[in-house]
């Protein structure tokens, strides 16, 4: 999986029995920092081993772990690095070579639908928290915490305190104290709500997000003095339109005018649908005279040129 951080994922029958990636310590990294075995054990263990990879026999010879115990940090680190492939951005996938062996394999392998599910809800748990944060984004530093408070918090706070110095990240933190790079990044994460730690360069003081509306057009201020649009008109003009093409159409309810910020409007009387509400009254075709008024011998033009005045008629949005 080629991306930021990216990684390789080995599968065999179908399972995946092992994950790489550099965005979260192996099994190696977790056994030394963490102090189980030290730097001079490793490398007596290597040297006993001819040159293995990963000496899981020499660990349980010497009493350094236990074999069950190799498993969980084997399994603990694939799933870490699962999780630190989809926290990050993948790129692409291509396939390798079959030769090209993992470092430290778990004897049963993962199925990859429940392996990438269990990445899935790790990431859904950080982006739930107050302050989520990326394994490989944000730096923070200690926050002024009073030395009562800081002396009472529990070992692994102290720890994520010690490592903050602006400069690392929850991988970088991960791979320095052994532990997995989703328990740093929860714990950074947490320690960022409660106040412990704080990010640089964002003050309490930071300028608010600017929120840009784009312009409404259509919509403009309606001057006070202006009086409404008289119903009469939207009637007359539909008389027309009836008169010219079709009997007349069943009554429609007319459109108000449209919401403009700053002007008053009084809505017209709405009258409920129900069994007993007396009918409107039907406008007969032609009592209007509009259609005789726009005849073509008169006025040279049928109804329709009535429609091309429209711009000489005031209307509530036209604005003028």
């Amino acid at each position: 999986m080629s991306g930021r951080p990216g990684g390789v994922f080995h599968l065999r029958d179908g399972c995946v029995v092992a994950v790489e990636s550099p965005g979260a310590p192996g099994p190696e990294a977790r056994l030394l920092r963490s102090g189980r075995v030290s730097g001079e054990q490793w490398a007596a263990l290597l040297r006993e081993s001819g040159g293995t990879r990963w000496p899981e026999a020499g660990l349980v010879a010497h009493g350094y772990a236990g074999a069950a115990q190799l498993r969980v940090v084997c399994m603990m680190a694939m799933q870490d690095a699962a999780f630190a492939v989809v926290a990050g951005d993948v790129e692409a996938c291509d396939p390798l070579d079959a030769a090209f062996e993992p470092y430290a394999p778990v004897a049963f392998g993962e199925a990859p639908g429940r392996l990438l599910q269990d990445a899935a809800r790790k990431l859904a748990a950080v982006a739930a928290l107050p302050q989520p944060v990326r394994p490989d984004r944000e730096r923070p530093v200690p926050a002024a915490v009073p030395d009562e408070i800081r002396d009472q918090l529990p070992p692994p706070h102290k720890e994520l305190l010690a490592h903050a110095d602006g400069r690392r990240t929850a991988r970088d933190i991960a791979f320095a104290t052994g532990l997995g790079a989703y328990t740093v990044t929860v714990g950074m994460a947490r320690m960022l709500g409660e106040g412990l730690l704080e990010l640089p360069g964002e003050p309490e003081s930071a300028a608010p997000v600017t929120v840009r509306i784009p312009p409404t057009g259509a919509l403009r201020q309606r001057p006070a003095a202006a009086p409404a649009m008289d119903p009469m008109v939207f009637s007359a003009l539909a008389s027309a339109v009836a008169d010219g093409e079709s009997p007349a159409p069943e009554p429609r309810p007319l459109p108000g005018p449209l919401p403009v910020p700053g002007a008053t409007t009084s809505p017209l009387p709405r009258r409920e649908p129900g069994v007993n509400a007396p009918s409107l009254p039907r406008r007969e075709p032609g009592a209007s005279g509009i259609t005789e008024t726009l005849a073509p011998e008169r006025a040279g033009a049928s109804w329709k040129g009535f429609f091309r005045l429209r711009h000489r008629i005031w209307t509530p949005d036209s604005g003028a």
